[in-house]
Protein backbone atom coordinates (compact mmCIF):
# COMPACT_ATOMS: atom_id res chain seq x y z
CA UNK A 1 0.00 0.00 0.00
CA UNK A 2 1.32 3.45 -0.55
CA UNK A 3 1.40 6.12 2.47
CA UNK A 4 -1.19 7.18 4.34
CA UNK A 5 -1.36 10.61 5.45
CA UNK A 6 -4.33 11.95 7.81
CA UNK A 7 -6.46 13.92 6.37
CA UNK A 8 -10.02 15.13 6.56
CA UNK A 9 -12.94 14.97 4.02
CA UNK A 10 -13.06 17.14 1.27
CA UNK A 11 -14.80 20.56 2.64
CA UNK A 12 -11.65 21.16 4.62
CA UNK A 13 -9.11 20.79 1.79
CA UNK A 14 -9.45 24.48 0.76
CA UNK A 15 -8.99 25.21 4.66
CA UNK A 16 -5.52 25.96 5.75
CA UNK A 17 -5.36 24.03 9.13
CA UNK A 18 -2.98 22.65 11.44
CA UNK A 19 -4.51 19.19 11.19
CA UNK A 20 -5.86 18.77 7.40
CA UNK A 21 -3.75 16.98 5.27
CA UNK A 22 -4.28 17.47 2.02
CA UNK A 23 -4.40 21.29 0.05
CA UNK A 24 -5.74 22.02 -3.88
CA UNK A 25 -3.74 24.54 -4.61
CA UNK A 26 -2.76 25.88 -8.48
CA UNK A 27 0.39 27.30 -9.64
CA UNK A 28 0.80 30.45 -10.84
CA UNK A 29 2.86 29.26 -14.09
CA UNK A 30 -0.59 29.37 -15.54
CA UNK A 31 -0.44 33.14 -15.74
CA UNK A 32 1.85 34.88 -18.68
CA UNK A 33 4.53 37.52 -17.13
CA UNK A 34 8.17 38.18 -16.35
CA UNK A 35 9.33 39.58 -13.52
CA UNK A 36 8.26 39.75 -9.89
CA UNK A 37 6.05 42.90 -10.43
CA UNK A 38 3.89 40.76 -13.38
CA UNK A 39 3.85 37.76 -11.07
CA UNK A 40 3.21 40.12 -8.15
CA UNK A 41 0.22 41.54 -10.38
CA UNK A 42 -1.15 38.24 -11.28
CA UNK A 43 -1.69 37.05 -7.87
CA UNK A 44 -3.16 39.77 -7.18
CA UNK A 45 -5.83 39.96 -10.01
CA UNK A 46 -6.41 36.35 -9.57
CA UNK A 47 -6.23 34.81 -6.19
CA UNK A 48 -8.50 36.55 -4.43
CA UNK A 49 -11.32 36.36 -7.09
CA UNK A 50 -10.61 32.72 -6.79
CA UNK A 51 -10.52 32.30 -3.01
CA UNK A 52 -14.25 34.82 -3.47
CA UNK A 53 -15.80 31.88 -5.64
CA UNK A 54 -14.43 28.89 -3.79
CA UNK A 55 -13.43 29.32 -0.33
CA UNK A 56 -14.65 32.88 0.41
CA UNK A 57 -14.26 31.70 4.51
CA UNK A 58 -11.24 29.69 4.47
CA UNK A 59 -8.01 30.05 3.63
CA UNK A 60 -6.96 29.50 -0.12
CA UNK A 61 -3.49 28.24 -1.36
CA UNK A 62 -1.38 29.09 -4.07
CA UNK A 63 1.43 27.13 -5.98
CA UNK A 64 3.75 29.73 -6.53
CA UNK A 65 6.00 29.58 -9.86
CA UNK A 66 9.26 31.77 -9.46
CA UNK A 67 12.29 31.75 -12.41
CA UNK A 68 15.47 32.47 -10.99
CA UNK A 69 15.21 36.43 -11.97
CA UNK A 70 11.63 36.57 -10.08
CA UNK A 71 13.17 35.04 -6.95
CA UNK A 72 16.09 37.31 -6.57
CA UNK A 73 14.02 40.00 -7.00
CA UNK A 74 11.32 39.09 -4.92
CA UNK A 75 14.45 38.85 -2.19
CA UNK A 76 15.63 42.27 -2.52
CA UNK A 77 14.27 45.69 -0.92
CA UNK A 78 12.06 44.56 1.22
CA UNK A 79 9.83 42.51 -1.35
CA UNK A 80 9.29 39.03 0.18
CA UNK A 81 8.01 40.88 3.57
CA UNK A 82 5.27 42.50 1.82
CA UNK A 83 4.31 39.36 -0.25
CA UNK A 84 3.94 37.21 3.14
CA UNK A 85 1.78 40.56 5.07
CA UNK A 86 -0.85 40.79 1.71
CA UNK A 87 -0.93 36.93 1.93
CA UNK A 88 -2.00 36.98 5.46
CA UNK A 89 -4.09 40.16 5.10
CA UNK A 90 -5.65 38.22 2.19
CA UNK A 91 -6.59 34.79 3.58
CA UNK A 92 -3.84 33.34 1.16
CA UNK A 93 -1.00 31.17 1.84
CA UNK A 94 1.93 29.47 -0.20
CA UNK A 95 2.95 25.98 0.42
CA UNK A 96 4.49 25.14 -3.19
CA UNK A 97 6.84 26.82 -5.22
CA UNK A 98 7.24 25.69 -8.75
CA UNK A 99 11.05 25.57 -9.21
CA UNK A 100 11.37 23.53 -12.28
CA UNK A 101 11.70 26.46 -15.16
CA UNK A 102 14.99 28.48 -14.47
CA UNK A 103 14.17 30.98 -17.08
CA UNK A 104 10.98 32.64 -18.80
CA UNK A 105 8.44 30.05 -19.64
CA UNK A 106 5.73 32.11 -21.52
CA UNK A 107 5.67 34.55 -24.70
CA UNK A 108 9.25 32.96 -25.85
CA UNK A 109 10.17 29.69 -27.10
CA UNK A 110 11.27 27.29 -24.42
CA UNK A 111 11.67 23.83 -25.68
CA UNK A 112 14.70 21.93 -24.14
CA UNK A 113 15.76 25.30 -22.71
CA UNK A 114 13.34 24.26 -19.98
CA UNK A 115 15.75 21.71 -18.45
CA UNK A 116 18.88 24.68 -18.57
CA UNK A 117 20.66 24.86 -16.06
CA UNK A 118 20.53 21.66 -15.04
CA UNK A 119 21.67 19.74 -11.71
CA UNK A 120 24.92 19.45 -13.04
CA UNK A 121 25.24 23.53 -12.45
CA UNK A 122 25.56 25.65 -9.49
CA UNK A 123 22.95 28.00 -10.92
CA UNK A 124 20.49 25.28 -10.23
CA UNK A 125 21.68 24.50 -7.16
CA UNK A 126 21.76 28.35 -5.97
CA UNK A 127 18.22 28.93 -7.80
CA UNK A 128 16.79 26.55 -6.00
CA UNK A 129 18.29 27.85 -2.70
CA UNK A 130 16.61 30.58 -3.10
CA UNK A 131 13.07 29.43 -3.21
CA UNK A 132 13.78 27.11 -0.50
CA UNK A 133 14.66 30.80 1.45
CA UNK A 134 11.12 32.46 0.09
CA UNK A 135 9.42 29.12 1.14
CA UNK A 136 10.40 28.94 4.70
CA UNK A 137 9.34 32.28 5.33
CA UNK A 138 5.91 31.52 3.58
CA UNK A 139 4.99 28.39 4.65
CA UNK A 140 2.36 28.40 7.14
CA UNK A 141 2.98 26.75 10.58
CA UNK A 142 2.20 22.65 10.59
CA UNK A 143 2.45 22.60 7.15
CA UNK A 144 4.77 20.72 5.06
CA UNK A 145 6.18 22.73 1.95
CA UNK A 146 7.80 21.73 -1.24
CA UNK A 147 9.79 23.14 -4.07
CA UNK A 148 9.42 20.98 -7.38
CA UNK A 149 12.42 20.51 -9.59
CA UNK A 150 13.35 19.55 -13.11
CA UNK A 151 14.55 15.72 -13.45
CA UNK A 152 18.34 16.04 -13.15
CA UNK A 153 19.34 16.96 -16.37
CA UNK A 154 17.44 16.35 -20.61
CA UNK A 155 18.66 12.78 -21.42
CA UNK A 156 20.16 13.88 -24.68
CA UNK A 157 22.49 16.22 -22.79
CA UNK A 158 24.03 13.11 -20.74
CA UNK A 159 27.56 12.38 -21.94
CA UNK A 160 27.98 8.75 -23.21
CA UNK A 161 29.61 7.94 -20.27
CA UNK A 162 27.71 9.63 -17.86
CA UNK A 163 29.14 8.35 -14.08
CA UNK A 164 30.66 11.56 -13.80
CA UNK A 165 27.73 13.70 -14.65
CA UNK A 166 25.18 11.66 -12.44
CA UNK A 167 27.59 11.92 -9.15
CA UNK A 168 28.08 15.93 -10.00
CA UNK A 169 24.21 16.03 -9.95
CA UNK A 170 23.51 13.67 -6.72
CA UNK A 171 26.09 15.62 -5.05
CA UNK A 172 24.41 19.00 -6.04
CA UNK A 173 20.84 17.50 -4.76
CA UNK A 174 22.78 16.11 -1.42
CA UNK A 175 23.68 20.09 -1.19
CA UNK A 176 20.10 21.09 -1.14
CA UNK A 177 19.15 18.03 1.08
CA UNK A 178 21.25 19.94 3.56
CA UNK A 179 19.99 23.28 3.03
CA UNK A 180 16.40 21.86 3.20
CA UNK A 181 17.52 20.09 6.74
CA UNK A 182 18.68 23.38 8.18
CA UNK A 183 15.98 25.06 7.48
CA UNK A 184 13.80 22.73 9.04
CA UNK A 185 16.29 22.90 12.32
CA UNK A 186 16.59 26.44 12.11
CA UNK A 187 12.85 27.49 11.22
CA UNK A 188 10.91 24.55 11.72
CA UNK A 189 9.99 24.85 8.20
CA UNK A 190 9.41 21.11 6.91
CA UNK A 191 10.00 21.37 3.14
CA UNK A 192 10.84 18.65 0.64
CA UNK A 193 12.87 19.21 -2.94
CA UNK A 194 10.12 17.33 -5.19
CA UNK A 195 12.09 16.20 -8.26
CA UNK A 196 9.40 15.85 -11.11
CA UNK A 197 9.76 12.75 -13.43
CA UNK A 198 9.05 13.87 -17.71
CA UNK A 199 9.21 12.19 -21.17
CA UNK A 200 12.73 12.33 -22.27
CA UNK A 201 14.16 13.57 -19.38
CA UNK A 202 17.20 11.18 -17.10
CA UNK A 203 14.05 10.56 -14.98
CA UNK A 204 11.23 9.88 -16.55
CA UNK A 205 9.47 6.94 -15.28
CA UNK A 206 9.06 5.57 -11.96
CA UNK A 207 11.80 2.57 -12.31
CA UNK A 208 14.36 5.53 -13.62
CA UNK A 209 12.99 7.45 -10.40
CA UNK A 210 13.63 4.95 -7.79
CA UNK A 211 16.90 3.64 -10.04
CA UNK A 212 19.14 7.12 -9.15
CA UNK A 213 17.35 6.75 -5.43
CA UNK A 214 18.84 3.71 -5.01
CA UNK A 215 21.61 3.77 -6.55
CA UNK A 216 22.65 7.14 -6.71
CA UNK A 217 20.97 8.94 -3.88
CA UNK A 218 20.97 6.97 -1.09
CA UNK A 219 24.29 5.67 -1.32
CA UNK A 220 26.48 8.82 -3.13
CA UNK A 221 24.19 11.41 -1.44
CA UNK A 222 24.19 10.02 1.77
CA UNK A 223 27.87 9.95 3.14
CA UNK A 224 27.81 13.65 1.59
CA UNK A 225 25.14 14.26 3.71
CA UNK A 226 26.28 12.78 6.66
CA UNK A 227 29.84 14.52 6.54
CA UNK A 228 28.16 17.74 5.76
CA UNK A 229 25.46 17.49 8.78
CA UNK A 230 27.51 15.42 11.19
CA UNK A 231 24.98 12.38 10.90
CA UNK A 232 25.39 8.78 11.24
CA UNK A 233 24.61 7.02 7.95
CA UNK A 234 21.00 5.54 9.02
CA UNK A 235 20.38 9.20 9.93
CA UNK A 236 21.65 10.85 6.64
CA UNK A 237 19.38 8.68 4.29
CA UNK A 238 16.15 9.48 6.30
CA UNK A 239 16.76 12.91 5.98
CA UNK A 240 17.31 12.33 2.15
CA UNK A 241 14.04 10.17 2.08
CA UNK A 242 12.26 12.90 3.73
CA UNK A 243 13.46 15.74 1.98
CA UNK A 244 14.27 14.52 -1.39
CA UNK A 245 10.86 13.24 -2.40
CA UNK A 246 8.90 13.30 -5.78
CA UNK A 247 6.44 15.53 -7.82
CA UNK A 248 3.72 13.14 -9.50
CA UNK A 249 2.63 14.89 -12.56
CA UNK A 250 -0.45 12.89 -14.04
CA UNK A 251 0.32 14.22 -17.66
CA UNK A 252 4.16 12.92 -17.97
CA UNK A 253 3.27 9.62 -16.03
CA UNK A 254 0.08 9.14 -18.18
CA UNK A 255 2.57 10.11 -21.43
CA UNK A 256 4.61 7.30 -19.99
CA UNK A 257 1.91 4.64 -19.77
CA UNK A 258 2.47 4.00 -16.35
CA UNK A 259 -0.52 2.32 -14.29
CA UNK A 260 -0.66 5.52 -11.91
CA UNK A 261 -1.16 2.62 -8.95
CA UNK A 262 1.21 0.55 -9.96
CA UNK A 263 3.81 3.27 -10.29
CA UNK A 264 2.88 5.08 -6.83
CA UNK A 265 3.19 1.97 -4.92
CA UNK A 266 6.38 1.25 -6.46
CA UNK A 267 7.02 4.41 -5.13
CA UNK A 268 6.16 3.66 -1.66
CA UNK A 269 7.87 0.15 -1.64
CA UNK A 270 11.12 2.08 -2.43
CA UNK A 271 10.44 4.67 0.44
CA UNK A 272 10.11 7.20 -1.72
CA UNK A 273 7.63 9.85 -1.19
CA UNK A 274 5.73 11.94 -2.68
CA UNK A 275 5.50 15.77 -2.22
CA UNK A 276 2.72 16.87 -4.79
CA UNK A 277 0.53 15.44 -7.25
CA UNK A 278 0.35 17.49 -10.27
CA UNK A 279 -3.16 17.55 -11.98
CA UNK A 280 -3.57 17.93 -15.36
CA UNK A 281 -3.81 15.96 -18.71
CA UNK A 282 -2.24 14.93 -21.67
CA UNK A 283 -3.64 14.32 -25.57
CA UNK A 284 -4.43 10.62 -25.92
CA UNK A 285 -5.16 10.05 -29.79
CA UNK A 286 -5.63 6.71 -31.66
CA UNK A 287 -3.63 6.80 -34.91
CA UNK A 288 -5.98 5.16 -37.73
CA UNK A 289 -4.69 2.58 -39.67
CA UNK A 290 -6.36 4.22 -42.94
CA UNK A 291 -4.08 7.09 -44.80
CA UNK A 292 -7.00 9.62 -45.18
CA UNK A 293 -8.24 9.14 -41.37
CA UNK A 294 -4.45 9.27 -40.48
CA UNK A 295 -4.11 12.36 -42.25
CA UNK A 296 -7.17 14.12 -40.46
CA UNK A 297 -5.98 13.36 -37.37
CA UNK A 298 -2.81 14.89 -38.35
CA UNK A 299 -4.36 18.12 -39.01
CA UNK A 300 -6.24 18.35 -36.31
CA UNK A 301 -2.98 17.81 -34.63
CA UNK A 302 -1.02 20.86 -35.60
CA UNK A 303 -2.23 23.54 -34.41
CA UNK A 304 -1.16 22.11 -30.87
CA UNK A 305 2.52 21.78 -32.12
CA UNK A 306 3.45 25.11 -30.82
CA UNK A 307 6.86 26.58 -30.83
CA UNK A 308 6.94 27.61 -26.92
CA UNK A 309 7.28 24.20 -25.56
CA UNK A 310 8.74 21.06 -25.94
CA UNK A 311 5.84 18.48 -26.57
CA UNK A 312 6.84 15.27 -26.47
CA UNK A 313 4.76 12.30 -28.14
CA UNK A 314 5.63 8.17 -27.19
CA UNK A 315 3.77 5.95 -29.50
CA UNK A 316 2.53 2.69 -28.41
CA UNK A 317 1.66 -0.36 -30.89
CA UNK A 318 1.07 -3.78 -29.12
CA UNK A 319 3.17 -2.82 -26.08
CA UNK A 320 5.55 -1.72 -27.68
CA UNK A 321 6.86 1.99 -27.10
CA UNK A 322 8.09 4.75 -29.48
CA UNK A 323 9.38 7.99 -28.52
CA UNK A 324 9.14 11.21 -30.56
CA UNK A 325 11.20 14.00 -29.36
CA UNK A 326 8.63 16.85 -30.26
CA UNK A 327 4.90 16.48 -31.83
CA UNK A 328 6.38 18.12 -35.06
CA UNK A 329 8.28 14.93 -35.52
CA UNK A 330 5.54 12.34 -34.39
CA UNK A 331 3.55 14.58 -37.00
CA UNK A 332 6.39 14.11 -39.99
CA UNK A 333 6.56 10.26 -39.67
CA UNK A 334 2.73 9.73 -39.86
CA UNK A 335 2.64 9.99 -43.52
CA UNK A 336 5.37 7.51 -44.21
CA UNK A 337 3.06 5.06 -41.76
CA UNK A 338 1.27 3.25 -44.71
CA UNK A 339 1.16 -0.29 -44.29
CA UNK A 340 1.57 -0.44 -40.58
CA UNK A 341 -1.49 -2.06 -38.63
CA UNK A 342 -3.88 -0.05 -36.80
CA UNK A 343 -3.94 0.16 -32.97
CA UNK A 344 -1.45 2.98 -32.63
CA UNK A 345 -2.11 5.07 -29.79
CA UNK A 346 0.06 8.72 -29.26
CA UNK A 347 -0.22 10.33 -25.87
CA UNK A 348 1.53 13.72 -26.05
CA UNK A 349 3.05 15.84 -23.47
CA UNK A 350 0.52 19.10 -24.03
CA UNK A 351 -0.93 20.05 -20.56
CA UNK A 352 -4.45 20.10 -21.57
CA UNK A 353 -7.30 21.78 -19.50
CA UNK A 354 -9.63 18.37 -16.76
CA UNK A 355 -12.44 19.59 -17.45
CA UNK A 356 -13.39 18.19 -20.80
CA UNK A 357 -12.21 14.55 -22.07
CA UNK A 358 -12.39 15.54 -25.86
CA UNK A 359 -11.59 18.05 -28.11
CA UNK A 360 -13.23 18.15 -31.18
CA UNK A 361 -12.18 14.68 -32.32
CA UNK A 362 -8.94 14.10 -30.03
CA UNK A 363 -9.03 12.24 -26.69
CA UNK A 364 -7.30 13.19 -23.12
CA UNK A 365 -6.04 11.13 -20.55
CA UNK A 366 -8.26 13.14 -18.04
CA UNK A 367 -9.49 9.25 -16.73
CA UNK A 368 -5.79 8.65 -15.73
CA UNK A 369 -6.26 11.82 -13.17
CA UNK A 370 -9.55 10.59 -12.41
CA UNK A 371 -7.62 7.41 -11.29
CA UNK A 372 -4.75 9.25 -9.64
CA UNK A 373 -7.27 11.32 -7.63
CA UNK A 374 -9.34 8.15 -6.40
CA UNK A 375 -5.64 6.95 -5.29
CA UNK A 376 -5.72 10.12 -3.02
CA UNK A 377 -8.85 9.27 -1.43
CA UNK A 378 -8.11 5.85 -0.68
CA UNK A 379 -4.74 6.09 0.19
CA UNK A 380 -4.03 9.41 0.95
CA UNK A 381 -0.47 9.02 -0.11
CA UNK A 382 0.52 12.74 -0.57
CA UNK A 383 -0.42 16.30 1.03
CA UNK A 384 -0.97 18.33 -2.02
CA UNK A 385 -2.99 18.11 -5.26
CA UNK A 386 -1.65 20.78 -7.60
CA UNK A 387 -4.12 22.06 -10.77
CA UNK A 388 -1.00 22.89 -13.28
CA UNK A 389 -2.95 23.45 -16.71
CA UNK A 390 -0.64 26.27 -17.92
CA UNK A 391 -0.60 25.78 -21.48
CA UNK A 392 -3.79 28.37 -21.80
CA UNK A 393 -2.07 31.28 -24.03
CA UNK A 394 -0.87 28.47 -26.79
CA UNK A 395 -3.98 26.25 -26.84
CA UNK A 396 -5.56 26.66 -30.40
CA UNK A 397 -8.25 29.46 -30.68
CA UNK A 398 -11.49 27.40 -30.50
CA UNK A 399 -10.01 25.75 -26.86
CA UNK A 400 -9.19 29.31 -25.28
CA UNK A 401 -11.94 30.89 -22.90
CA UNK A 402 -11.28 33.24 -19.98
CA UNK A 403 -8.74 32.42 -17.67
CA UNK A 404 -10.48 33.03 -14.26
CA UNK A 405 -13.73 31.06 -15.63
CA UNK A 406 -11.50 28.35 -17.01
CA UNK A 407 -8.96 28.01 -13.66
CA UNK A 408 -12.64 27.68 -11.81
CA UNK A 409 -13.72 24.73 -13.72
CA UNK A 410 -10.49 23.19 -13.33
CA UNK A 411 -11.51 23.72 -9.68
CA UNK A 412 -14.73 22.78 -10.02
CA UNK A 413 -13.87 19.10 -11.98
CA UNK A 414 -11.38 18.45 -9.56
CA UNK A 415 -13.44 19.19 -6.53
CA UNK A 416 -15.87 16.96 -7.61
CA UNK A 417 -14.20 14.43 -9.04
CA UNK A 418 -12.86 14.03 -5.30
CA UNK A 419 -16.12 14.00 -3.90
CA UNK A 420 -16.74 11.01 -6.01
CA UNK A 421 -14.19 8.91 -5.32
CA UNK A 422 -14.19 9.93 -1.34
CA UNK A 423 -18.06 9.02 -1.59
CA UNK A 424 -17.55 5.56 -3.42
CA UNK A 425 -14.45 4.74 -1.05
CA UNK A 426 -16.35 4.73 2.31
Amino acid sequence: MVRAVNHRSLDDTLQLDRDAGLHLTYCTNIHPGSGWPAVNANIRQYAPALKGRLSPARPFGLGLRLSAQEARELLAGGHLEELHAYLQSSGLYVALINGFPYGPFHNTPVKADVYAPDWQTDARVEYTRDLITILAKLLPRGVDGGVSTAPLTYKPWMPAAGADAMRVMTLNVARIAAALVRAHRDHGAFIHLDIEPEPDCLLETSSETIDFFERWLLPVGGPALASELGLTSDEAQSALLEHIQVCFDCCHFAVEYEDPADALNRLHRSGIRVGRVQLSSAIDVAVPALANERERIVQRLRPFADTTYLHQVIERQNGALTHFPDLDDALSSAPNAAGHAGGREWRIHFHVPLFTQNYDGLSSTQDYVRRVIDTAARTRFTAHLEIETYTWDVLPDALKFDLLESIHREYEWVLSTYRTASSSNR
